[in-house]
């Protein structure tokens, strides 16, 4: 399977001519979407879900059954649910977005692990109940602390993770990140640069 990232939370996976696109939010390219055959919505947040782009797409949308998004026919999905997108196994964990603060935001966050392999947990740190390959990881984001990340890390011992979730912090900051991730999971982490490919 390949696996391509784009900006902040949206990543690309390809096989046998599939394309299934995760989180195309308004940060990242349009490319990514350039011959998609399914998306997948981890939850209704602008950075992981592009309304306008996926409104007129004409592809399978799925996302948690209760998130709000207007102006796009979705695929309603539960928490432990099982589907097939694009031709890939898909299942459904998890279910509430992290907090921020005093509670919010409260919404609907689905984490899919795709082909039993790959597992984009959205806005969350869902540890899975099944072995992870590849596991991709959020690095930055008001919701969580990199030591999140590096125990979200050690929590699922996937065989690699690759850091997402990355457009609020700039380039200094991501590195010192991705040095703490890298020293911390016994080099399984690497992070891909926008429009790279696994």
């Amino acid at each position: 399977m390949r696996i391509t990232k784009y900006t902040h939370a949206c990543v690309r996976l390809e096989h046998a001519g599939r394309v299934l696109v995760i989180d195309p939010g308004t940060w990242s390219e349009p490319a990514a979407l350039t011959g998609a055959d399914a998306v997948l919505v981890t939850h209704e947040h602008a950075d992981h879900i592009d309304v306008l782009r996926l409104a007129g797409l004409g592809v399978p949308v799925y996302a948690p059954v209760e998130a709000n998004i207007p102006r796009v026919e979705v695929i309603g999905v539960s928490s432990g649910m099982g589907f097939t997108a694009a031709g890939f196994r898909v299942r459904a964990v998890g279910g509430r977005h992290a907090t921020v603060y005093a509670g919010r935001p409260d919404c609907a966050n689905l984490g899919y692990i795709i082909d039993e392999a790959v597992y984009h947990p959205g806005d969350s740190l869902h540890v899975p109940d099944e072995p992870i390959e590849t596991l991709l990881v959020p690095v930055h984001g008001s919701w969580m602390k990199t030591a999140e990340a590096i125990d979200f890390v050690k929590a699922v011992e996937p065989g690699r993770a690759f850091g997402l979730h990355d457009a609020q912090i700039n380039d200094r900051g991501l590195s010192g990140v991705n040095g703490w991730l890298a020293q911390e999971t016994n080099g399984c982490y690497r992070y891909p640069r926008p429009g790279e490919s696994a």
